[in-house]
């Protein structure tokens, strides 16, 4: 399975201002793959250090941390020669070496011709920010395979030469967009996970597919609750079990769990947040960049890791997808807004800088609402709706258009074909919307963002 993270890595290898990348992600959405197929046909040698697997090796990191004894210590540990320039070190599980975290700033001060990529489960909750040495790393961020990946797993490679992108005006042949729903039904109940993936590919059962979203919960569950000792373990996998059903919806703390106390509830959801199980999608009034200084805390609404997780909490057969006539009906509607946000994380980084956001107008007792709203670098803000309707019965889209009058197309994504509609500045493409070419980076990395 090729991970579109690759080629940005192929340009961080090559870059002059290169710093120690630390790849950040849920749990199992292929971090340590796709690390090792990268070094594998780019570097000469990989030398990985899990400190997990091998607590020997956490050895090297004790006493001074000065880069070159650092690096002899870890080559007597590992039994393999460090020759920076051709030697990828590959730091994984490194949450349980805080103080290798720490080495990482005279590793690149020091020897900054040495390639170092860490990974680690729930860094968020197991390592405290202070251990992060801020501007000495970058990040980035890996998602569940996006629906292009999933195709390409499943060997569409053709298929996948006709994704379209956001520019699209002409309809695709009506036998290539029958096509794409079709396999987007499958994306819906596999998701991105690639041992979910890996199983459907292998076995073309969805129900072993299904075995490994019931296996990966569980997993995420004992994951979570062994950094957050504070939480009890029933508010966690309650509101971990709630949150797939809330996707679409303004998220209300009380409905979430009548029972416990709102700041209960809140911690819970934070700590979901925190380790990417769940993403929240704030509410923005969009009135100009950053999408963030228009946004409000209190407003706000979520979508779940991935889709196949989702449909599988949520109890949806597979009977319902694969046989529905409009993906936009399945589940309320939810499944389509699950799988645009998860896209949106997966190949631009979100609306903005990794975040998602949905435009809420601001007037009192209104409820006009957008799906989602995107920044863009070179123009004003891009709305976005997840419907099915005629443009007739777009009211929301309409009145965030009269508003925003710098706005010159509003999008709505569909299991419809491609339309455009430039008389009432909107244009109809696809669900399976391709939104960045195949030659860009599908994920977005920045320079260390945490504060000491």
């Amino acid at each position: 399975m090729i991970r579109h993270l690759e080629s940005w890595l192929s340009h961080w290898k090559v870059h002059s201002r290169r710093k120690p990348l630390i790849l950040r992600g849920a749990r199992q959405v292929g971090k340590t793959y796709t690390v090792l197929s990268f070094g594998r046909k780019e570097f000469a040698e990989v030398i990985v250090c899990d400190f997990e697997r091998d607590p020997a090796l956490r050895r090297a990191f004790e006493g001074s941390l000065d880069a070159p004894g650092l690096i002899r210590r870890l080559e007597v540990e590992t039994g393999q020669r460090i020759h920076p320039g051709r030697t990828l070190l590959f730091l994984d599980e490194i949450q349980a070496c805080e103080r290798a975290l720490v080495a990482l700033r005279y590793l690149y001060e020091q020897v900054p011709e040495l390639h170092v990529i860490a990974a680690g489960s729930l860094l968020e909750l197991a390592v405290a920010p202070t251990s992060f040495p801020v501007g000495r790393v970058e990040f980035a961020w890996l998602y569940p395979m996006s629906f292009r990946e999933f195709l390409g797993a499943l060997g569409q490679d053709i298929l996948v030469e006709h994704l379209p992108n956001r520019e699209a005006r002409q309809p695709l042949a009506a036998s290539i967009h029958e096509k794409f729903l079709e396999k987007l039904r499958e994306y819906f109940l596999v998701g991105g996970m690639p041992e979910a993936v890996a199983a459907y590919v292998e076995s073309g059962s969805m129900v072993e597919a299904g075995r490994v979203h019931a296996a990966l919960s569980q997993s995420y569950l004992d994951g979570l609750t062994k950094y957050g000792t504070r939480i009890e373990r029933g508010v966690l996998e309650h509101i971990f079990e709630s949150l797939p059903r809330q996707v679409g919806r303004q998220i209300k703390y009380t409905a979430l769990y009548p029972e416990k106390r709102v700041e209960t509830i809140k911690n819970a959801l934070g700590m979901l947040f925190r380790s990417q199980v769940a993403h929240k999608v704030s509410a923005s009034s969009a009135q100009g960049l950053p999408l963030m200084a228009g946004a409000t805390e209190k407003t706000f609404k979520s979508i779940f890791l991935d889709i196949g997780m989702m449909q599988h909490l949520c109890g949806i057969s597979a009977r319902e997808v694969l046989g529905s006539t409009d993906l936009m009906k399945t589940f309320e509607g939810a499944l389509a807004e699950q799988f645009v946000g998860q896209e949106l994380l997966a190949q631009r980084g979100g609306s903005e800088n990794g975040h998602l956001y949905y435009w809420a107008r601001a007037q009192r007792n209104s409820s006009a609402e957008v799906d989602y709203v995107i920044a863009e670098a070179d123009g004003p803000i891009t709305p976005l709706e997840v419907k099915s309707g005629p443009a007739g019965k777009l009211r929301s889209l309409h009145q965030y258009l009269a508003e925003h009058a710098d706005c010159k197309t509003g999008l709505v994504l569909s299991s419809a074909n491609v339309a455009d509609m430039p008389e009432q500045r909107i244009r109809f493409l696809p669900l399976y919307l391709q939104w960045n070419p195949p030659s860009a980076p599908t994920v977005h990395a920045t320079s260390s963002d945490v504060e000491s």
